[in-house]
């Protein structure tokens, strides 16, 4: 802190204090102000950290390409929560190569970091992240339409889910590049968070708090889901008209909605609620003790979703085969008039006038 004092002869003096910002000095520099330990030479805790992180990455690459590629050449994935469920393995292939390249820059890699690389390593992975999470928001809202209306797809046109899309990734660059435009803790030091030592605590506060009040209406909104589709089986159970394909369709509908929501609780919950400990100061809170352990979680939360999202359809399971093996294609029972086969006995109408709904959505 600078302390200047201004005045002229038969003038009282006037003292203002002038910050002092800390940019030309190193990532160490920051991270010995926060107490957070930089180590020159490979541990085994983070040679198996690299190596866990690396695969679970190549791994979260791998199966959203096969998702967005199926949903590319299939024209049947042509609707609005397919172009979601796209963006959802868009921002997830995005989270995979975000932490990829902070497994290439961590360890004993991070104290030869400059401030632009280190800043580059986080907004990739807020960004990534908090794009995913915002899309698994417009999903469970468009899921939520669908079901009460009862229909395969929502009426929204092609126009609205681009402008959706386009706004979630914005929502995902400025809460992603704020903190390297200004939200730092360069110019306060006594500011500077533990877990991301560049970082200002008030700006881990907002992103956890943001996440948490996203992962609430998430909540919120497949309890909705749950309770209304259980009430409904329990009403069109007492009719003789109720069709075995839609209780079905219902009950693969709630076991997806379960797993949804298991999912999401496990994966990220704790690293919030890490991030908002680490926000508010607690000094009796270790965070540095799991912080990599709880980031790997969320990472993982990408190849769920994957699978949870997708592998639980029939029909994106078939195009996965033609993708992955061409030898199928020569298999009559991989025919398109096969697959147009699967695909009306799965949409057929209820005897009371219903829609099934896709089981895995």
């Amino acid at each position: 802190m600078l302390t200047v004092r201004f005045g002229c002869s038969g003038c009282a003096f006037r003292t203002v204090k002038m910050k002092h910002c800390y940019y030309n000095e190193s990532v160490g520099f920051f991270y010995n102000n926060s107490r957070k330990e930089l180590t020159s030479y490979w541990r085994t805790k983070d040679v198996l950290v690299v190596a866990l992180g690396l695969t679970v990455s190549v791994i979260v690459l791998l199966t959203n390409l096969l998702v967005i590629s199926a949903i590319i050449i299939n024209r049947r994935f042509h609707y609005p929560i397919y172009y979601l469920l796209g963006n959802l393995a868009a921002a997830d292939l995005f989270a995979g190569i975000a932490y990829m390249f902070l497994m290439f820059h961590t360890g004993p890699r991070t104290a030869g970091l400059s401030r632009r690389t280190w800043f580059i390593r986080q907004s990739l992975l807020d960004t990534s992240l908090t794009a995913s999470v915002v899309n698994l928001l417009a999903i469970a809202v468009e899921r939520h339409q669908t079901v009460f209306t009862m229909q395969l797809h929502s009426n929204m046109s092609n126009q609205r889910v681009v402008i959706l899309i386009i706004c979630i990734w914005v929502t995902a660059l400025l809460l992603g590049l704020i903190p390297s435009y200004g939200w730092h803790c360069l110019c306060d030091l006594g500011s500077c968070s533990r877990m991301a030592p560049l970082y200002s605590r008030s700006y881990l506060t907002f992103w956890a708090l943001s996440n948490l009040v996203i992962f609430l209406i998430m909540v919120v909104v497949y309890t909705h889901i749950f309770v209304y589709v259980k009430r409904k089986m329990t009403r069109m159970s007492k009719h003789t008209s109720f069709h075995p394909r839609y209780k079905e369709t219902m009950i693969n509908l709630i076991k997806t909605v379960i797993i949804i929501l298991s999912a999401f609780v496990i994966c990220w919950t704790p690293g919030q609620v890490l991030l908002l400990l680490d926000g508010l100061a607690c000094e009796s809170c270790n965070v540095l003790a799991v912080e990599k352990y709880v980031l790997l979680l969320a990472e993982i939360n990408s190849l769920i979703n994957a699978i949870v999202y997708s592998y639980r359809d029939n029909e994106m399971r078939s195009t996965f085969r033609k993708i992955l093996c061409f030898i199928c294609y020569r298999n009559p029972k991989y025919s398109p008039a096969s697959v147009k086969s699967n695909v009306t006995k799965r949409r057929i109408l209820s005897q009371n006038g219903h829609s099934t709904m896709d089981s895995s959505l």
